[in-house]
């Protein structure tokens, strides 16, 4: 589980974003990183009940570096505040819909879905729910989905993807450059050793809409 020393960790590091900081502190950040990965390794485990496609997925390979790219943004902090992690098939490489988790003081959240797909597979996923919309509405407006979920996520088109009727009534669902749904997680739960359950629940409420994007891109 998530111990309290890395959101301490993390939360200090989002006061001091800083090199000097950093290495002055860098034990703890190993600390804390390998805090992280651990519960990853463990979380990887727990949805493996659910998902066999998880088999063989590796912490190392699901987890970001702390490491900012900065190149292209305005904020030179060289550091994120939080831990992430993409769970399935090929880790953070994944070109599938997947589990992402994100451990930030006062901001940590489970999220599901495919994320900035390239242009083949976004027309692919904009045809699928195209074709499919009963299909996927009623994904979208399933009971325990919606518990956990309010809507889908993400920028959108302001007009209608070429190549997509206008007119069509659900055009919408069609804008979307991300198909994606996430869940806040409170810091006492991301603290709690009912965190395991709490993502599992999760990600059995998203499997339909993973299967369902998944296909979309066979």
């Amino acid at each position: 589980m998530i111990q309290k020393s890395t959101l301490d960790f993390l939360k200090d590091l989002k006061r001091n974003n800083d090199r000097k900081w950093f290495e002055k502190n860098k034990p703890r950040y190993e600390s804390a990183k390998n805090n992280f990965e651990e519960f990853v390794t463990m979380l990887i485990t727990a949805l493996g009940k659910k998902d066999k496609s998880l088999k063989g997925v590796r912490a190392k390979d699901c987890t970001f570096r702390i490491y900012r790219d900065v190149r292209f943004s305005k904020d030179k902090s060289p550091y994120k505040s939080n831990f992430g992690a993409v769970i399935g098939a090929g880790g953070r490489k994944s070109e599938k819909a997947c589990f992402y988790i994100q451990v930030e003081p006062g901001n940590s959240f489970i999220a599901g879905g495919r994320w900035m797909p390239s242009p083949e597979d976004l027309k692919d996923l904009r045809k699928e729910i195209f074709y499919n919309t009963a299909a996927f509405k009623k994904i979208l407006n399933e009971k325990n989905f919606k518990k956990h979920f309010k809507t889908l996520y993400d920028s959108k088109l302001k007009l209608a993807p070429k190549g997509f009727d206008k007119n069509f009534k659900d055009i919408e669902l069609l804008k979307y450059t991300s198909y994606i749904v996430d869940s806040a997680v409170p810091d006492k739960i991301v603290l709690s050793k009912n965190i395991f359950i709490h993502c599992e629940k999760i990600y059995s409420s998203m499997m339909p809409l993973l299967k369902f994007l998944n296909k979309a891109c066979e």
